[in-house]
């Protein structure tokens, strides 16, 4: 009989039968790794899916934690859906109350935590779904279903909502996000640019509405941040509440409508001791969704202000974060005085400035449209610029208030440097934004509101006059609204000839060199005379070695009483550039302020006379008369930086030391206490650290390039950070007399001012950050371009070039037709320079150090 072979005769039968078990449960693990390896490693993604989303049917719970476990949820289906836990690095931030959906009518409020059905779980691709979650009553309900999927650190939330019929709505909640209190988190960053800060909502129902979902909460103690994105169909409106709600949690509530929500009271954002922001609103019978993604933040990486020897970064960065944003009333609304009052004043030149230093593309693309409503909405037809934006008419010149847009004439009078603050603000924002069609769209508005006060020169001294004439009609002419300047206004003359510079050379790249050259010729004759001896109709007081603050039409000089944002914008803007008067005047001013040990300036040193101001500012020191107001900051940082750095950056850290004992929270000082004193919380408190930004470290955009214009001290040696401009991440190392700029395709050093610019394979180097000579480097393949300004003298240029590559060098600005000795390496040659002042030359570098000099013969 022939013997059968088995592996049964190999091994015993308990070692049979337990080779068997092995068999069928290892082999299938074996097989499906296979698998993997043949599918490029998907099985093993989605065991990484299962870890990190874990489904509970028995508890109905679903947890799901990012990929670093930084941020985790936890939702609870048992009697509805809600989300009970939301765990940053490991710290559950939610109340009870978690986060839900909602929605409310005159009948009452349904939410999402108790469904009227079942509600169904699936497991999805990468995700897992909730679904049937039904609340509501026989006059509407809703149908959900809450998608989540995992996404290495983000956690994606899409919300699907059907309403089962036509209706008015009081409320929604798109979701609700309830936190454990006001003290989780510092405040919230929002998409638009702005910021809420919960130490706002001081009490409960406090509550700030804007028309932007997206958010990122931070607290500074524990460096966390929890970024919540929010996206809708591009046909609906989101928009979000934060609150204190009557349990003392911080809440923030998102909403998603057919139509943009409507301010409740008024045009309030923020209103006091009520929930209720928005008005009630239709929803029709059918689907809305939002899509959210949730995300955690290293909240000191992600707004690291970088390494700033002897400036204290983490105060900068919290200053910038917390006042310098808090003036973004909302969406198309940036201003100053911020959303807790409503209010914002057009006459005020420094929002693209503050945008310049807060580096955020959504503050400066929200000040770009607000530019627009504001082009559209708050300028006459006769160009006259409206003075301020506020949520009620309880402030207006009679009859000027619209109820629709809140653009108005401010009761004190005519604030003519709306005018001004409109063009600056509207130039600088353009280097910022880059978009030479949004300029175009300002082109007419802007020479609207220069020629309404060009028109006001009655007596052709090309000095303009203010809508009142003297002091006895007790009206205002400027920012400084309750001291009566009249007439011929030097502070106002002193921002016009930077708004007209700056708007010449903004119609030059337009194309329209008339009027750039009209509007360079009226700044030119404006400062020939500003500058006279106040006897000879100018503003200059020879006796009192300062400028004055007004002229009467009478011919009577007020304001001789040491004026510092007078003074400080005459020798910021340029207007004054007499070596001697400018050490006169800031020495005095530098002087008094030390005597009186004042941690900054304040808005005059010693007192109007009783006629000049409004009661409110009596007896002196008081308010706009000798209080101060670290807004126009900036003036006197960009006054003292070209004349005594040190001073400059002295009150630069007295402002941040300030910052640090009270966040900076009040509208001024005061000048016997030095305390903070008013409701009316200014972001404008922030400028002397823009002009940290602006005239130390010599950050200077520009519409084409990147640029820098340092006025480095030793003390600020070895400065690091980054800078994103349009899309582009810079890194700049600046030093006393050696700047760096750098992107992953280029590097470039100077040891002077410059501008630089990458267009595919092409950098172009901007000497001195302007326009009148280029050398442009064109780069053979994709390597990173390495290149040295050794100096840049006229008739003497010189770099190096310290990478491998075949380069093309094109030179512009040159004397045309002129011949120049050109040195590669000591090698000399002769070159001449095209009818446009043109130069070409190409050349191979091997790798080493090649060097350049180009002379004039």
């Amino acid at each position: 009989m022939k013997r059968e072979y088995s592996i049964r005769n190999k091994i015993n039968p308990n070692g049979y039968y337990l080779l068997m078990l092995l068999l069928i449960f290892i082999y299938p693990s074996i097989l499906n790794a296979y698998n993997d390896s043949l599918k490029g490693g998907t099985r093993h993604a989605d065991a990484e899916i299962k870890k990190h989303i874990y489904h509970n049917a028995a508890s109905k719970t679903v947890r799901i934690t990012d990929s670093a476990d930084n941020l985790g949820i936890l939702i609870d289906y048992s009697k509805g859906c809600k989300i009970t836990g939301l765990n940053v690095k490991g710290k559950n931030t939610l109340s009870s109350s978690g986060v839900y959906t909602c929605f409310s009518t005159r009948g009452g409020k349904f939410s999402s935590c108790n469904s009227t059905s079942g509600i169904e779980v699936k497991k999805t691709d990468g995700g897992i779904t909730m679904s049937n979650i039904v609340y509501g009553d026989n006059s509407i309900n809703v149908n959900e279903s809450w998608d989540f999927k995992l996404v290495d650190d983000k956690i994606f939330w899409k919300i699907d909502r059907r309403y089962s019929n036509l209706a008015k709505l009081e409320e929604t909640a798109f979701p609700q996000w309830s936190f454990a209190s006001l003290s989780v988190w510092k405040g919230g960053i929002l998409d638009n640019g702005g910021m809420v800060w919960c130490k706002y909502l001081a009490t409960v129902n406090d509550t700030y509405g804007v028309h932007t979902g997206g958010v990122t909460f931070w607290n500074p103690d524990s460096g966390d941040a929890l970024r919540i994105a929010a996206k809708s169909d591009e046909k609906k409106y989101i928009a979000a509440k934060y609150s204190q709600s009557e349990k003392n949690e911080f809440t923030f509530t998102q909403s998603v409508t057919d139509v943009e929500l409507e301010p409740r009271y008024n045009l309030n954002r923020f209103v006091e001791k009520k929930a209720d922001v928005f008005s009630a609103f239709d929803v029709q019978k059918g689907n809305t969704s939002i899509n959210l993604e949730i995300q955690y933040i290293d909240y000191e990486k992600e707004y690291s202000r970088g390494k700033l020897p002897a400036i204290d970064a983490e105060a900068v960065r919290e200053l910038l974060n917390t006042t310098g944003r808090y003036g973004v009333v909302d969406n198309n609304i940036v201003g100053a005085n911020g959303w807790t009052t409503n209010w914002k004043c057009l006459h005020e030149p420094f929002f693209a400035q503050i945008g310049m230093a807060l580096n955020d593309e959504n503050y400066t693309r929200n000040l770009s449209s607000t530019l627009d409503q504001e082009r559209n909405y708050a300028i006459t037809a006769d160009g006259r610029v409206l003075s301020r934006w506020h949520n009620a008419d309880d402030d207006q010149m009679p009859g000027t208030f619209n109820y629709k847009t809140g653009y108005y004439e401010a009761r004190w009078g005519y604030t003519v440097d709306s005018q001004t603050g409109y063009i600056i603000n509207t130039a600088e924002q353009f280097d910022l934004c880059g978009d030479i069609d949004w300029l175009r769209s300002h082109k007419e508005s802007c020479e609207k509101a220069l020629g309404w006060l060009i028109k006001r020169d009655s007596n052709n001294n090309g000095i303009f006059e203010m809508v009142n004439s003297s002091i006895a009609e007790q009206k205002a002419s400027d920012w400084l609204d309750i001291v009566w300047a009249s007439f011929e206004n030097g502070f106002v003359n002193a921002q016009m000839y930077e708004a007209l510079r700056l708007w010449a050379n903004c119609e030059l790249i337009l194309g329209d060199k008339e009027k750039s050259d009209y509007y360079f010729s009226v700044a030119s004759r404006l400062k020939e005379n500003f500058n006279k001896p106040v006897d000879n109709g100018g503003f200059w007081s020879p006796q009192k070695k300062q400028y004055v603050y007004w002229r009467d039409k009478d011919g009577t000089v007020h304001g001789d009483n040491l004026v510092t944002p007078v003074n400080f914008a005459v020798i910021a803007f340029g207007l004054c550039d007499d070596k001697e008067r400018i050490a006169v005047i800031l020495n005095e001013i530098e002087k008094r302020t030390v005597a009186e040990k004042l941690f900054h300036w304040p808005l005059c040193f010693d007192s109007y006379k009783r006629e000049e101001v409004h009661l409110n500012n009596w007896p002196f020191p008081k308010y706009e008369n000798g209080d101060i107001f670290p807004t126009w900051g900036y003036l006197g940082i960009r006054a003292y930086v070209g004349y005594n750095k040190e001073t400059a950056l002295k009150y630069i850290r007295n402002i941040l030391e300030q910052y640090n004992k009270d966040g900076l929270s009040s509208q001024r000082y005061s000048r016997d206490t030095q305390l903070g004193q008013g409701s009316d919380i200014l972001a404008g408190i922030c400028t002397s650290i823009t002009a940290l930004y602006r005239d130390i470290y010599g950050i200077r955009p520009k519409w084409n390039r990147m640029g820098v214009e340092p006025n480095m001290l030793k003390t600020l040696n070895g400065t690091e950070f980054s800078y994103k401009l349009r899309g582009t991440d810079y890194h700049l190392a600046l030093s006393v007399d050696d700047y760096t700029i750098s992107t992953s395709e280029f590097t470039l050093r100077s040891k002077s001012k410059l501008g630089v610019n990458k267009s595919g394979t092409i950098l172009t180097y901007y000497p001195d950050n302007k326009e009148e000579m280029t050398l442009a480097i064109d780069s053979k393949s994709e390597h990173p371009i390495y290149i040295d300004v050794i100096s840049w003298k006229t008739g003497t240029y010189s770099w190096k070039i310290n990478s491998k590559d075949d380069y093309g060098f094109s030179l512009t600005g040159l004397i045309p037709e002129a011949v120049y000795k050109l040195l590669i390496n000591g090698r000399a040659e002769t070159v001449k320079a095209d009818k446009g002042g043109r130069i070409l030359r190409e050349h191979h570098n091997d790798g080493k150090t090649a060097t350049f000099i180009l002379k004039k013969m």
